[in-house]
């Protein structure tokens, strides 16, 4: 049975991250507060602080209504507000999106436990795992049980800059309570950025994590000019080892979530056009490191995949799996291991 939402008058909307992605869903958010009821018109964008030149991030953000460091040359609207204390970005939040890399997820639930309002839920656009000395786990059960609120999961073919130019997108919302997901739906949805909401909180969420696994393996590909029949094996091979490694590990994934554009779509997208491709391309054309080439393509963003496919490693390895998911087993040997990328295929056919 489905438990009644919690329900406020009025939705008061914070955004925790302001990179590329994040500074895209706050356009969104922003635009969509302003033209619909029960909604607070100022959305907060927490900013982790730092010096463009000799101003403030949060104060170019405020002044020029634009973020001139993650997403140049797109216009905020005017009901966005960067602030760069966290506690004081979602005081009075009863809708959380959490949009910052996985590996600070957890810092960030610290600072906000006890903090957050009593009827707050959140979403969570977050790829990766949060990784212990037992395992991994998903990121929405940390955001769960350190803020004690109920969770969403938002995953995607979204290449960020493609939804800023309002090109037309497609998006999964994941959640357990029908009336989250479709305030969520209503929140997020625009006549470009299309939103499927299905009841499979963990589904959307892993699959955004994984794929960008296979979207190294993709980019490995791209740098030893292997064509294109190469990758989509890989794109296959991936898929099947993404689902594989979900339905063995966590309980109720639906089949049908593989299907959704947070599924087979975003796989595709992430592949051809994500960071971490483009990240892995560069590493076999130039032989530099993965932390080189993060520092030098991504203007400040962060990879995912390669601390993904390490955390992922840990399990497979402490399970003695390595050998059921030989693509990300040699993911991982290659990135961290020094395998040479052309034996990709060796242990994978």
């Amino acid at each position: 049975m489905v438990k009644e939402a919690r329900t406020v008058e009025v939705e008061k909307v914070a955004v925790i991250g302001s990179g590329n992605w994040g500074t895209v869903i706050a356009r969104i958010l922003g635009g969509n507060v302003a033209q619909q009821k029960g909604f607070d018109r100022e959305v907060k964008m927490w900013v982790f602080e730092e010096m463009i030149g000799d101003k403030k991030l949060t104060e170019l953000i405020n002044e020029k209504h634009e973020n001139v460091k993650y997403l140049p040359g797109f216009k905020l609207p005017n009901n966005i507000k960067a602030v760069p204390d966290i506690l004081e970005a979602t005081k009075d939040a009863t809708v959380l999106v959490f949009v910052i890399p996985h590996q600070f997820v957890r810092e960030v639930c610290d600072k906000l436990q006890g903090n957050v309002h009593s009827k707050a839920k959140a979403i969570s656009l977050v790829k990766g795992f949060d990784a212990t000395e037992t395992g991994i786990r998903p990121i929405s059960h940390v955001i769960k049980e350190a803020l004690k609120i109920p969770v969403c999961t938002l995953s995607g073919a979204n290449i960020a800059n493609e939804i800023a130019e309002e090109k037309f997108s497609e998006t999964t919302i994941g959640y357990k309570n029908l009336q989250e997901g479709e305030l969520f739906k209503r929140l997020f949805e625009t006549k470009y950025f299309k939103v499927g909401i299905v009841d499979d909180v963990l589904g959307v969420e892993l699959c955004g994590a994984l794929k960008n696994v296979v979207a190294i393996g993709a980019g490995i590909i791209d740098g030893l000019k292997l064509g294109d029949n190469t990758k989509a094996a890989i794109i296959r091979i991936g898929l099947l080892e993404m689902k594989k490694y979900i339905k063995m590990f966590y309980k109720g994934i639906k089949d049908e979530t593989f299907f959704e554009s947070c599924g087979i779509a975003d796989v595709i997208t992430t592949c051809y056009g994500g960071r971490n491709r483009k990240a892995a391309e560069a590493f076999v054309l130039t032989g530099k490191s993965f932390d080189q080439l993060e520092k030098e393509l991504l203007n400040g963003q962060k990879l995912q995949g390669t601390l993904t496919a390490k955390e992922l490693n840990t399990v497979l390895k402490n399970k003695g799996l390595e050998n059921e998911f030989p693509l990300f087993t040699t993911v991982y040997k290659i990135v961290f291991e020094g395998l040479d990328p052309k034996k990709i295929f060796d242990d994978i056919v």
